[in-house]
């Protein structure tokens, strides 16, 4: 199908432009300029609801997502400057009203709502979120019951997370005081408002690390509306509050209130009066349990030392008398004081008989033992003496050359210088002369003198009669 133009707007090959256009053709940009002006103008201030879709958050801070319902979507944009001032933490699924205006994004050739305030869509679409973000940190496990801890008996130091000016805090520490006054440190945060999320889950992360003395953690607030306490519902608040390394009472609202941070904490209190209550025990009721205590331990040792006292005297009563009991071993005694000093004499006469035998028989065979050997030793000597004899050389052929005096001449001068000499010989003595010269020697009268060496008698030998 086509349409009837006029002959000068039909177009030619060329473009016709003519100087003095009252239409003179636009750029993309600047086309793009005149819509993004005229969208903002037009939609400068406008409110949506929708359901939030895709969220994501940027490294920058600025958050992205859609806005849908049944039949279409919208683009949407935070900036991180309005980000911060947020009452919830977005996440998809969530019905919101968001208020902002509508601009374009030439680079895309799109339309966007930048949203600088957004809330959620009644009180039924906040339960819908609260109920969803339940279930998934459920999923997660970090309500598991095997996680809770067992509070502490009596804790020395316990920490506050709450507001400072509130009545909260008063009540916490009256209540204390009253039951058993102990040392309480708190850390000052908003309660609820911009920004109360992220303050609270900061103090419950970091307060056990700047305080290491605590035992014990109480995050309190007083009751309102399920705004007022939506801070505790937040997912980073309740993460904190699963992560605690100490165990940690949640006290936020009144009986009927209840928040994320109650399935998170190790004990949820009902309200912060409460919550201390739980926290220490009565010092007046444990003082009067520390006396009933004792005088039960008492009564206990009397009844004990009763009931021994009477088993003592009904055993005693049991047994003979002692003289009954003993009068037979002392009997005993007596015979064997009797019988010991007779027995220990006939034992020592046993002994000294038996030692005169002994003692006869060891001296007679030491005597002939010493005896022995002292023979044998004076043999070995005579027998030494026998070889040593001066005259022991004679029988083999030698000769002693004696004076006539009997003195052992030892050389030559001595001979000469005596002139008469005696030969001693084996078998006997021979008288000379020393004579000079090659004359005969004269004539030597020769006397026979035997040598006689008598035998030596034994040390034990009879004398000879």
């Amino acid at each position: 199908m086509s349409m009837d133009l006029p002959d000068d707007t039909r177009g030619g090959l060329l473009a016709n432009v003519a100087p003095g256009d009252n239409s003179p053709p636009l750029s993309v940009s600047e086309l793009s300029g005149v819509l993004k002006r005229t969208i903002e103008t037009a939609f400068g201030n406008v409110r949506v609801r929708g359901e939030i879709s895709g969220f994501k958050r940027h490294a920058s801070g600025h958050y992205y997502f859609t806005l849908k319902d049944e039949n279409a979507c919208i683009d949407a944009v935070i900036w991180r400057t309005s980000a911060v001032s947020l009452a919830f933490r977005p996440e998809d699924g969530a019905e919101v009203i968001a208020t902002g205006k509508l601009t374009t994004y030439p680079g895309r050739s799109k339309y966007q709502i930048v949203i600088e305030v957004m809330e959620l869509a009644g009180e039924g679409a906040l339960l819908a979120l609260l109920e969803r973000r339940r279930k998934a940190l459920a999923a997660e496990g970090l309500f598991d019951p095997a996680r809770k801890r067992k509070l502490p008996f009596l804790p020395r130091v316990i920490g506050v997370v709450t507001s400072p000016t509130g009545a909260v805090i008063r009540d916490i520490i009256h209540r204390l005081e009253d039951r058993c006054p102990t040392h309480v440190i708190v850390w000052p945060v908003p309660v609820q408002g911009e920004g109360a999320a992220a303050k609270i889950a900061e103090a419950i992360r970091d307060f056990p690390a700047v305080e290491p003395r605590l035992d014990l953690l109480i995050v309190a607030r007083g009751g309102g509306s399920i705004e007022d306490l939506w801070a505790f519902n937040e997912e980073e608040v309740v993460r904190a509050a699963a992560d605690c390394p100490i165990p940690l009472i949640s006290a936020v609202g009144h009986e009927t209130d209840t928040t994320l941070i109650d399935h998170a904490s190790d004990r949820r209190a009902p309200t912060p009066t409460a919550a201390a209550e739980m926290a220490v025990p009565v010092r007046s009721e444990l003082a009067a349990q520390l006396t009933e205590l004792a005088h039960r331990a008492q009564q206990c040792l009397a009844r004990r030392s009763e009931r021994d006292r009477e088993r003592f005297e009904l055993t005693l009563c049991r047994w003979p008398e002692p003289r009954a009991l003993f009068a037979p071993a002392i009997q005993r005694v007596d015979e064997l004081g009797e019988r010991l000093p007779r027995s220990l004499a006939a034992r020592a006469g046993h002994a000294r008989a038996d030692m005169n035998l002994v003692a006869g028989r060891l001296r007679r065979d030491l005597v002939d033992q010493r005896i022995t050997r002292l023979t044998e030793k004076l043999s070995a000597l005579w027998q030494m003496a026998e070889l040593v004899h001066p005259d022991r050389p004679l029988a083999r052929g030698f000769a002693r050359v004696t004076s006539r005096g009997g003195k052992t001449l030892t050389s030559a001068a001595e001979a000469r210088a005596e002139a008469l000499l005696t030969l001693q010989f084996g078998d006997g003595a021979v008288d000379a002369t020393v004579g000079s010269g090659s004359a005969s020697p004269p004539a030597v009268e020769r006397k026979a003198r035997k040598s006689y060496i008598p035998p030596q008698p034994g040390l034990f030998d009879p004398p000879e009669e």
